[in-house]
């Protein structure tokens, strides 16, 4: 009898652990080389296209949207280049050389000096956006998606997307895209 009481108990147990891990959210998975484009999964597709406003099928670049999937929520440190915290530049200098094989300055004030300045109208995926925060000139970094919406390192709450007119637009001090002006293309050999 306590044998079959055991067994009952184990059964649950693994039945119980087998529902939690199957409904635990799977985090994305970059697939290809850096600087090649490839299909988003479908679930992340869905997620961002409805959290930036726009269809599902202008969620193209699944490198993109995996890295930022992967690193989404992950907390602000300064100087940090893990998941336990990152910052600003540094999301931006892990971005660039995962998603489109780019080596770029790992420092804001260095980071400013390697684009091609733009017209915020003339922005595309993977374009950086800085702002002016404490009276620092160039003091903050994000990365331009689409529809209005940046990915950067928010002091207050980490990873996060935000639309680029939103309450961090009046910090705005400058946009444009990476140039290959002391740049060099990087390897998948070198990103790891």
């Amino acid at each position: 009898m306590k044998l079959n009481c055991y067994s009952k108990f184990a059964f649950l147990a693994l039945i119980s652990l087998t529902i939690l891990t199957s409904c635990h959210p799977r985090k994305a998975v970059m697939k290809g080389e850096p600087g090649e484009i490839v299909q988003p999964q479908a679930s992340i597709a869905d997620k961002y296209s409805e959290m930036m406003g726009v269809d599902k099928n202008d969620i193209q670049n699944g490198r993109l949207y995996a890295f930022i999937d992967q690193w989404m929520g992950t907390p602000y440190r300064f100087g940090g280049l893990d998941k336990d915290g990152i910052d600003c530049s540094g999301l931006a200098f892990l971005l660039e050389q995962q998603v489109y094989g780019i080596a770029i300055p790992r420092m804001t004030s260095k980071q400013i000096l390697v684009i091609k300045r733009e017209y915020e109208q003339d922005l595309k995926e993977g374009d950086l956006v800085f702002f002016d925060f404490d009276g620092k000139k160039f003091s903050h970094v994000g990365v331009y998606l689409q529809n209005g919406y940046i990915v950067h390192a928010s002091s207050s709450k980490g990873v996060i997307i935000v639309p680029l007119h939103g309450a961090i637009y009046k910090y705005f001090s400058r946009c444009g895209s990476v140039t290959d002006l002391g740049t060099t293309t990087v390897t998948a050999d070198s990103v790891n």
